[in-house]
C-alpha cells in the first residue's frame, strides 16, 4: 500500500514537471499592456491635433500653424491695399485742398509778364490779376488758372496766373494792387491768405495764338482764354490719326523745334481735369490767332 502511494506520488511530480502551469492572469494583462499601450499612443498624435486647432499654444505643430500664419499674412495685405487706396484718394483730392501762404503786392503786368499774354488786352470780367510762385513755376503750368484768394478777414476774390514771381516762395501770391486792396490795406504791405484752385468762369471760347517765327519748321503755340488751367497740346498732320506731343517753355508756348513740316495742322488741347477740344485746319503762320468753339466746362 505504502508502494502504491509512492508510485501516485512520483506520478503526481512528474506529471507537473512535463506541464507547468498556465500563467496567472496577470501576466495575460501584462501581454494585453501592449496593444492598450499601442492604442493610446496612436490617439495620442490625434488628441494633440486637435489641440492645436482649439489651444494652438499648447501644441508644437501652432508654431508651424501656416494656414493661420497665411490668413494673417492675407489679412495685412489686404488692410495694406486699403490703406494705399485710401493714401491714393487722399492724393487725388489734396489737389484741390487750399494752400495757406503769405500775398504781397505790384503794378501788375499782363501783357509783359512771364505767361506772355500779349493778345489779352485786360483780365477777363469778374478776375484779378496775380504773379505766381517761382519755386512753384513747373515751366508755366499755371499759367491761366484761376484762384479763389481767401484773405486774413475771411473775404475772397478770384484771380488770374498772368505772371512769375521769381523770388516768391511756394504758397505766396505776389498779387497786383487793385486785388491786394480787395483782401486787406496796401499800408499792411503782406497779409496772410490761403488759395484753391477753381474754373474761371470764361464762357467764350478759348483761342489758340501763333507765336512770331512760327512756320511749318518751328512751331510755338499758345492757348488763351481757357475756363481750366491747360496739361498738354498735342499735333495731328493725318487728320487726326496719330498725335505729336509739344514741350511747354517756361514763357507758356508750346513747341516743336522741328515744326511739321506743313502749312495747317489739327489742334488737340487737354486741360488738367482731363476735358480736351480739338480744333482742325489750324494755321501755322507766325502770329496768327484761331478762335475754337467751345470752352473747358
Amino acid at each position: 500500500m505504502k508502494f502504491q502511494t509512492m508510485l501516485l506520488a512520483l506520478s503526481a511530480i512528474s506529471a507537473g514537471a512535463a506541464c507547468p502551469a498556465k500563467p496567472k492572469p496577470s501576466s495575460s494583462t501584462s501581454i494585453a499592456a501592449p496593444a492598450t499601450s499601442s492604442t493610446v499612443s496612436v490617439a495620442t498624435p490625434a488628441i494633440s491635433s486637435t489641440a492645436s486647432v482649439v489651444d494652438p499654444k499648447s501644441s508644437p505643430t501652432s508654431s508651424v500653424a501656416v494656414p493661420k500664419t497665411s490668413s494673417e499674412a492675407a489679412v495685412a495685405a489686404a488692410s495694406a491695399a486699403v490703406s494705399s487706396s485710401l493714401s491714393s484718394t487722399k492724393a487725388l483730392a489734396a489737389s484741390s485742398a487750399a494752400v495757406s501762404g503769405n500775398s504781397t503786392f505790384y503794378g501788375g503786368n499782363l501783357s509783359g509778364g512771364m505767361c506772355s499774354f500779349t493778345t489779352m488786352s485786360s483780365i477777363p470780367d469778374g478776375l484779378y490779376g496775380t504773379a505766381f510762385s517761382g519755386s512753384a513755376w513747373d515751366d508755366a503750368a499755371e499759367c491761366g488758372a484761376c484762384l479763389s484768394v481767401t484773405g486774413p478777414n475771411g473775404n475772397s476774390i478770384t484771380v488770374m496766373v498772368v505772371d512769375q514771381c521769381p523770388e516768391c516762395d511756394e504758397g505766396h501770391l505776389d498779387l497786383f494792387e487793385d486785388a491786394f486792396e480787395q483782401l486787406g490795406t496796401k499800408s499792411a504791405g503782406i497779409i496772410s491768405t490761403s488759395y484753391t484752385k477753381v474754373p474761371c468762369g470764361i464762357t467764350s471760347p478759348i483761342v489758340l495764338h501763333n507765336k512770331s517765327g512760327t512756320s511749318a519748321y518751328w512751331f510755338s503755340m499758345q492757348v488763351v482764354n481757357h475756363n481750366e488751367p491747360i496739361s498738354t497740346l498735342e499735333v495731328s498732320i493725318d487728320g487726326g490719326s496719330t498725335w505729336s506731343s509739344t514741350t511747354r517753355a517756361e514763357y507758356n508756348f508750346f513747341e516743336n523745334a522741328s515744326g511739321f513740316g506743313t502749312d495747317t495742322v489739327d489742334v488737340r488741347v487737354t486741360s488738367t481735369s482731363g476735358g480736351t477740344i480739338t480744333v482742325s485746319g489750324v494755321s501755322v503762320a507766325a502770329d496768327s490767332k484761331v478762335t475754337a468753339s467751345s470752352n473747358f466746362s
